[in-house]
């Protein structure tokens, strides 16, 4: 039979929106659905089933705890990693309001910190906005000049989903424990793409995703430091799971399929590094006589599998749709009036013209290097193509 290298259409370079399960995670979720299986709810404690599918919840437990060098006692389970900063900074700002009511953290931050911060300064809660340079990062010089004797959190990201950018996260960590405060990360975008370990690097709060790293949609953790000035007032009520933290049905499946998956990072970390940038190099090769192509990723200081790239000339968004056949993003927002460039581009200093003009391309485990070698002749041609049109 005769076969083709051919991929199927669409080619996904949209990893860093999210990824496809790892078949081998999917394979462990179904052991947890049905009638026939271990379905049991992990909080009935009253029969066998109970503590079979409690023992799963806990060994997932264990196995996201051991990729960030965790105790398994400090990973509260929750609905993603939007919940999880929720609950780090609504839950410790309002558990610690005589400690300060001042939260530092940065521009470019995921909407899940910015819109969380700002729903704090609703509430009487004072921010410090901090402005990253152009490489995506902030810097211990900046973090210091922001600290206040009243500063009770720092929450900055380890790895920004647009930029692929990477924050000195053991460096900042440092800084805001020398005033007194906690420091909190959003490491959605780094497990699998940096080295972790809430010990070394000094995390008190650390918020994790599952559907980021070859997990199920729908099931995230926040990790919290065991110690006694870390407190945290619970958002969801209601039977006093998580240590009282996040009330809720823990979804067994979904647990069961992110601690897969972790435990699949950690195992395969060397591996998923060394296939990805070699899929960058062969990317970023195959652009390189393409005239007018600007990195906005600090290429440098940034994880490999995501490349933000402005194309001279072009409006980002006809380009997206003349690439039909290839998942990738803007970080636009449309809406009746008019397109909006990214405030993340806007927040490093990208022009306003070269942010309208940029897309996101973002690699993982299941891309080929098929798949780039035909997105690159998908990419030049849709370029080459909206270059000569009149404008």
């Amino acid at each position: 039979m005769t076969t083709t290298t051919t991929p199927l259409l669409p080619i996904y370079l949209d990893y860093a929106a999210t990824a496809p399960v790892d078949a081998r995670v999917a394979e462990v979720m179904q052991r947890y659905l049905t009638v026939d299986q271990l379905f049991a709810n992990p909080a009935s404690r009253s029969h066998m089933l109970g503590w079979q599918a409690e023992q799963v919840v806990e060994q997932a437990r264990r196995q996201v705890a051991d990729t960030i060098g965790a105790d398994p006692r400090e990973i509260v389970w929750t609905s993603g990693a939007t919940e999880a900063n929720n609950l780090a900074l609504i839950g410790y700002m309002r558990a610690n309001r005589e400690r300060g009511m001042h939260l530092v953290t940065s521009t470019i931050e995921h909407k899940a910190v910015v819109d969380t911060a700002l729903a704090l300064e609703s509430e009487g809660f004072e921010i410090t906005w901090l402005t990253p340079g152009q490489d995506g990062t902030v810097t211990t010089e900046q973090l210091r000049a922001a600290m206040r004797d009243d500063t009770a959190l720092v929450s900055l990201m380890a790895v920004n989903n647009e930029l692929g950018s990477i924050n000195d996260i053991a460096a900042l960590a440092a800084i805001a424990h020398e005033f007194g405060a906690v420091f909190h990360t959003d490491a959605a975008q780094a497990v699998g793409r940096i080295p972790l370990n809430v010990v070394a690097q000094e995390i008190d709060l650390m918020s994790l995703s599952g559907h980021k790293s070859y997990g199920p949609k729908g099931v995230g953790a926040l990790y919290v430091k065991r110690h006694p000035d870390i407190r945290l007032e619970a958002l969801i009520h209601g039977g006093g799971h998580e240590r009282g933290m996040r009330s809720g049905t823990l979804p067994t499946h979904q647990i069961a399929g992110m601690g897969e998956a972790f435990a699949l990072i950690h195992k395969e970390y060397a591996e998923d590094q060394a296939h990805i940038a070699n899929l960058q190099q062969r990317f970023l090769a195959g652009l390189a006589d393409l005239d007018g192509v600007v990195a906005n990723t600090p290429l440098d200081r940034a994880v490999p599998n995501i490349l933000n790239l402005a194309f001279e000339g072009i409006d980002g968004e006809s380009l997206l749709m003349a690439l039909r056949d290839v998942a990738v993003s803007t970080g636009s927002a449309c809406n009746s009036a008019s397109v909006d460039p990214s405030y993340v581009l806007l927040g490093v200093g990208v022009p306003r013209g070269l942010a309208l003009s940029s897309l996101r391309f973002s690699f993982g485990r299941f891309t080929t290097q098929n798949d780039i070698d035909h997105a690159l002749t998908l990419i030049r041609h849709a370029v080459s193509g909206l270059r000569t049109l009149p404008r």
